[in-house]
């Protein structure tokens, strides 16, 4: 039987719009569909794509209830019996049938097989038909194992039959004298072989295994015959090899169903020699986790069998697990009357000596590499130690300690912890042992080891966690109040600080369930609002916010500090260091002797340390501490000198100098080094630390000098963050220690510090010049006093100069930002001197400036990197337009603020998303702008009425659906039209799918409205053809234009009213001179305007053929293939120009030649073509030597 090639996946994209969220899901909904689904497979299992089709329908119905699978417990039973009877049919033919078992498959996969399986009819008559069925099916056929291993699963429910299956065979001689092969003796067949099969239905096959050979006929005849051929299939193979790692899966799980559903007396005499069997086996050196894991499985089983089940009288209870129970008072009171459990079965213990040896293999696989071992050990120990004295379960407990050393691996770790926490849930864990285990918890909750440039340990983190949440549901309160303080401060470090979202979340989740079982955690109710599952799902708050909230409660401030000085400033991640040392800043307020006395002189000896991010952290840490002092002092009139020792004050002194000469300023660790140390000094000048006319001073410019002209082998991605770390500590450093008295600036250091920036903006390093202008731009304004005409120069000159010779893009970004930065400083004086202020000389050389970079389109490997400088444009352009418009509207002319807003409205038309939503919120906001109004945006009233108020925050720029529809108005207003066309054009003829067909759609509705205005449409003309001049030899213009001029010749024939319109014309000899490229994608694109040009009547036409026959001759064969393809398509359209009889030889040639061979060969063919249109052959043109 043949399978159909129906998909069991979801192929298509339509239907996943019916997948909604399964938490809402209330029922069943799709009953009738599923109903009319299951009927109608009669009708297509003969039909491959009806097949597909209705399979991929079924699938998305029954995946929606994947969360929910109890919701179809109510339509299981129907749902199997019309299946079921279409595949008890006798006419019912294979392909049908295995259609049938896909479907049940579909359904077992979403409710679950264990629950499914039981609602197949098992009686007496069922047996022989299913048998009969499994036994016909193909072992190896790929396309069916949803029938086999549906069929496996319904067998596995007929061996449940009360009677002794040698009864169901009858005779067993047939008619003709040949004997029949007893029922047992085929389904034995039947399990071995699809035990060792390489599909799916080895999974189903143990299940089997587990209902048949458990069965007592059974167990009686073939067990003992069934275990060795397992045992002898386990020696044999090699788990080295692909097939015998299957053989091996596949009888392993047989063996562990066995020991679960078996008897123990029927296994017992069994079990040492499996256990020898795998002893020599030596599965936990396999390579494939499964294996392991099935191996640990067995031998847990096989641990089980070998003692007695009970329950173990010595366990600790702590009562009724049920909510309901405990609530309950009588439930409460039989629980306390209890009689204490058969203290006399103490003695009945018989242990073989066998269990050592299962006990040593758990221990073994709880430090297997793989969680899922590991996972399956601890649940192993957990029911073995629930069968042991309390003798021999605490010497288990005591080896499961040795997993805590430092000496193993993260591995041990968790796997210790999840067997600790089995062992906690299951009472085995005496409170006795307390004392041994908690500070083993503790330690597991900050457990992190490094490895290379990253860690390992959050799985023992989190499984830590869980060990706590399972001490909380099996201690009483009395038994953890000696460890209350330390694991609730463990729980919300972890919670706050740990790096691993899972493991905060983890610890939050211990923490509520401590809170709510044991009712002793300080403050947890209060605690739990602030750090609940959600909110510790960002780092950010959780280090700068959460913490300080619950470090306001004494019980935990000194732990979180310690955590962090111990744990977080040495952390491996730059991130975390970062974020403890502003939580530090931030914890300071609770403890700020502390800090100053005890923490502060701990940090100042790894700051000068020989580990690099111990060294990194600390100095960060200190910054911070030293400036969260300074604001305290603040509310106490005390200083920081005042709160540190003196020995604290040398050392922060000391460090730059200990750095330097120890040449740590260098290499790899310089990029931490430097910016940690420029933060130091940015706190330090903050704090107003005595350090005025001392000679560190000198130290602290010298570094920040040097790391603006001398930059280390910065990487890229370092760089930004050192520079803007240079110029806060560069601006901090001037503002404390460079200023008078008198509030003026030393004149000495004022001259060599703004020439020396003035001069790195022409060096030949990138980082030099940027860091020369960010540092221009931080200078404050007592700096800057007399000396702003010769900045203003320099970083407009460097501008210019750059932009000019397309390099240093990112230098003239920075430029921008610090020629804007320097007006809102210096501030705007409409009579002011030009040296000192911003005022009506200079404010449209700064325009000027700025108006011009917003015209930057460099390029290179990286995109359009000019798209940084557009943007700084754009956001200098809106400060220094607001700090005028406050300050002197009257020195903003009606040019610059036309020219400003006309470029604004061309970024906003443009093509990158984010850099249109750039430009149009800017544009919005300047339009509405009231307090301050900015003077003289032409056509106010109309941009009123395009873009109303509320748009400022409704309209989405950068979603071309919403963003087009807007700008394309814009076009309607004289002043706008040309940049905003310009902008659009690019859009248009871009090749971002969404932008090009929500630009052209928006382009159109325009031409659509206008096409009855000859006026507007002359003008859109005239503008078009003013942006086709200006741009024609500037690739990123012309090649958008030209597709957006064939998408208009194509779409309208709004210029085809009048022969020889001058338009046309004038399209057509612009389009010539395009044609002189060799640029392969401008003339593609030229020939499709030129097959637009062709449906014009008179000269137009007759100029576009010719140009269109010279194309064919073109040197470039994909230009003379493009070209015959566009020739064709265009004259299947326009057919009434010439004769048919000619058009069709045309129309032949044009197919049927190779316009790719050599020239020689298509030239006389392309003259043809000129002979029949009645056009002049192109003649060569002689070259001059």
């Amino acid at each position: 039987m043949a399978l159909s090639d129906a998909d069991s996946g979801c192929s298509g994209g339509e239907d996943f719009d019916n997948v909604v969220t399964t938490c809402l899901l209330g029922g069943f909904s799709e009953s009738d569909g599923t109903r009319a689904l299951i009927s109608s497979l009669q009708e297509v299992h003969g039909d491959t794509k009806a097949t597909e089709s209705t399979t991929h329908r079924f699938l998305v119905i029954m995946n929606r209830y994947q969360e929910q699978p109890h919701l179809l417990d109510p339509h299981l039973e129907w749902m199997l019996n019309m299946i079921l009877d279409v595949v008890r049919s006798e006419k019912s033919p294979s392909s049908l049938v295995h259609l049938c078992f896909k479907f049940l498959y579909i359904i077992s996969k979403v409710r679950g097989h264990k629950i499914f399986m039981q609602l197949f009819p098992h009686e007496v008559a069922d047996l022989k038909p299913v048998l009969d069925l499994l036994s016909r099916q193909d072992p190896k056929d790929s396309e069916t194992w949803e029938t086999r291993f549906m069929l496996l699963l319904w067998l596995s429910m007929t061996c449940l039959l009360p009677f002794d299956l040698s009864r169901m065979d009858g005779h067993l001689e047939s008619d003709g004298s040949m004997a029949r092969e007893p029922t047992m003796d085929r389904i034995l067949a039947i399990v071995k072989s699809y035990l060792v099969v390489t599909d799916s239905p080895r999974n189903a096959a143990p299940l089997l295994v587990s209902k048949f050979m458990t069965r007592p006929d059974v167990t009686q005849k073939h067990l003992g015959a069934f275990l060795d051929w397992s045992l002898a299939t386990i020696s044999q193979c090699n788990d080295q090899l692909l097939i015998d790692i299957v053989v091996l899966d596949g009888t392993l799980q047989s063996l562990a169903t066995i020991f679960k559903h078996g008897k123990r007396g029927d296994l017992l005499q069994y079990a040492p020699k499996i256990l020898q069997c795998l002893e020599q086996k030596h599965l936990s050196e396999s390579s494939q986790a499964m294996l392991r894991k099935l191996g640990v499985k067995l031998i847990q089983r096989l641990g089980l069998t070998f003692l007695k089940p009970r329950l173990a009288a010595w366990r600790y209870q702590r009562g009724s697990r049920s909510l309901a129970a405990n609530l309950s008072v009588s439930q409460s009171a039989t629980a306390a009357d209890a009689p204490t459990p058969r203290a006399e079965q103490e003695e009945d213990y018989d242990i073989p000596e066998e269990v050592e040896t299962v006990i040593e293999n758990l221990l073994v696989g709880l430090k297997d590499k793989e969680t899922i071992v590991r996972w399956s050990a601890a649940k192993g120990i957990g029911r073995l130690a629930g069968r042991l004295p309390k003798e021999l379960a605490d010497e288990v407990v005591e080896s499961l300690l040795d997993c805590f050393s430092f000496q193993e691996t993260d591995n041990a770790w968790h796997g210790g912890c999840l067997a600790l926490a089995e062992l906690g849930r299951r009472g085995l864990l005496l409170p006795s042992r307390l004392p041994d285990v908690v500070p083993l918890i503790i330690k597991s909750l900050t457990y992190e080891e490094k490895r290379g440039a990253c860690s390992v340990g959050s799985n023992v983190r989190d499984a830590a966690c869980y060990v706590c949440w399972s001490f909380a549901r099996a201690y009483e309160p009395k038994e953890l109040k000696p460890f209350v303080t330390e694991i609730a401060s463990a729980l919300l470090i972890t919670a706050v600080f740990d790096r691993n979202i899972n493991c905060r979340r983890a610890a939050s989740a211990a923490f509520q369930e401590n809170v709510g079982r044991q009712g002793t955690f300080p403050h947890g109710i209060n605690i739990l609002t602030a750090a609940d599952y959600y909110t510790v799902g960002s780092v950010n708050n959780c280090y700068l916010t959460i913490s300080v909230y619950i470090a306001s409660f004494p019980e935990y401030t000194g732990a979180m500090i310690d955590h962090l000085i111990a744990m977080k400033i040495n952390h491996w991640d730059g991130v975390i260091r970062e974020l403890a040392s502003k939580a530090l800043h931030n914890l300071t307020p609770q403890a700020p002797d502390y800090m100053a006395t005890t923490v502060l002189p701990k940090l100042l000896s790894l700051a000068v340390g020989i580990d690099l991010h111990s060294r990194h952290g600390a100095i960060l840490a200190c910054a911070e501490i030293i400036h969260a002092l300074y604001k305290h002092g603040l509310q106490t009139d005390r200083t920081v000198v005042d709160m540190i020792p003196s020995e604290c004050v040398d050392a922060l002194k000391n460090i730059h100098q200990t750095l330097h000469n120890r040449k740590q300023y260098r290499g790899f660790g310089g990029e931490l080094m430097r910016p940690a140390m420029c933060v130091l000094i940015e706190k330090l000048s903050l704090s107003k630390m005595p350090f005025k006319n001392d000679a560190v001073i000198v130290d602290w410019q010298w570094l920040i000098d040097d790391t603006i002209q001398n930059p280390y082998h910065m990487s890229s991605g370092a760089k930004d963050g050192i520079m803007v770390a240079v110029v806060a500590a560069l601006s901090a450093l001037c503002e404390e220690y460079y200023k008078d008295q008198a509030g003026q600036a030393d004149p000495q250091i004022q001259d060599v510090l703004v020439s020396q920036y003035i001069e790195g903006l022409n060096s030949q390093r990138m980082l030099t010049r940027c860091g020369s202008a960010l540092a221009l731009g931080c200078l404050p304004t007592f700096m800057i006093h007399g000396k702003l005409k010769q900045i203003f120069e320099g970083l407009q000159q460097m501008c210019a100069v750059s932009q000019k010779e397309g390099s240093f893009t990112e230098a003239r970004r920075d430029a921008i930002r610090a020629i804007a930065q320097l007006c809102l400083t210096v501030g705007v004086y409409p009579h002011g001197s030009p040296d000192s202020a911003l005022c009506s000389e200079n404010v449209s050389q700064v325009y000027c400036t700025l108006l011009e970079s917003m015209n930057d389109y460099t390029t290179d490997s990286r995109g359009d990197i000019g798209a940084w400088v557009r943007e700084a444009a754009m956001t200098s352009l809106m400060g220094v337009t607001v700090l005028v418009a406050s300050g002197a509207p009257e020195i903003l002319s009606p040019d610059i603020v036309s020219s400003m807003m006309c470029c604004l409205a061309r970024q906003a038309a443009e093509k990158i998303d984010r850099y249109r939503a750039h430009a149009g919120n800017i544009f919005l906001h300047l339009l509405h702008s009231i307090e301050p109004l900015v003077p003289h945006i032409p056509h106010r009233e109309e941009l009123g009425n395009i873009f109303p108020v509320e748009t400022t925050t409704s309209l989405n720029w950068s979603a071309p659906s919403q963003a087009f529809s807007y700008i394309t108005q814009l076009l309607g207003l004289p002043e706008y039209r040309y940049h905003t066309l310009l902008g659009l054009t690019v859009s248009v003829g871009g090749i971002t799918e969404s932008t090009v067909n929500f630009s052209s759609q928006s382009l159109n509705d325009y031409l659509t409205k206008i096409q009855d205005n000859d006026v507007a449409l002359a003008e859109f003309g005239d503008t078009l053809l003013s942006i086709f001049r200006d741009n024609l030899h500037n690739d990123r213009v012309i090649i958008p234009l030209l597709k957006m001029l064939s998408q208009m010749l194509t779409n309208f024939d709004i210029f085809t009213n009048q022969e020889n319109r001058q338009f046309c014309v004038d399209i057509l000899a612009l389009c010539k001179e395009c044609k002189k490229s060799k640029d392969i994608l401008k003339l593609r694109t030229c020939t499709a305007v030129f097959c637009g040009l062709f449906q014009f009547q008179g000269d137009v036409r007759k100029s576009a053929l010719s140009q269109l026959l010279m194309l064919l001759g073109h040197s470039f064969p994909v230009v003379r293939k493009n070209t015959a393809s566009l020739m064709y398509e265009m004259l299947v359209t326009c057919d009434d120009f010439t004769d048919p009889e000619v058009l069709d030889d045309v129309m032949t040639l044009l197919s049927d030649t190779n316009w790719e061979s050599d020239l020689a060969t298509v030239r006389p063919l392309r003259n043809q073509l000129c002979d029949w249109l009645g056009v002049p052959r192109p003649q060569p043109i002689a070259m001059v030597p």
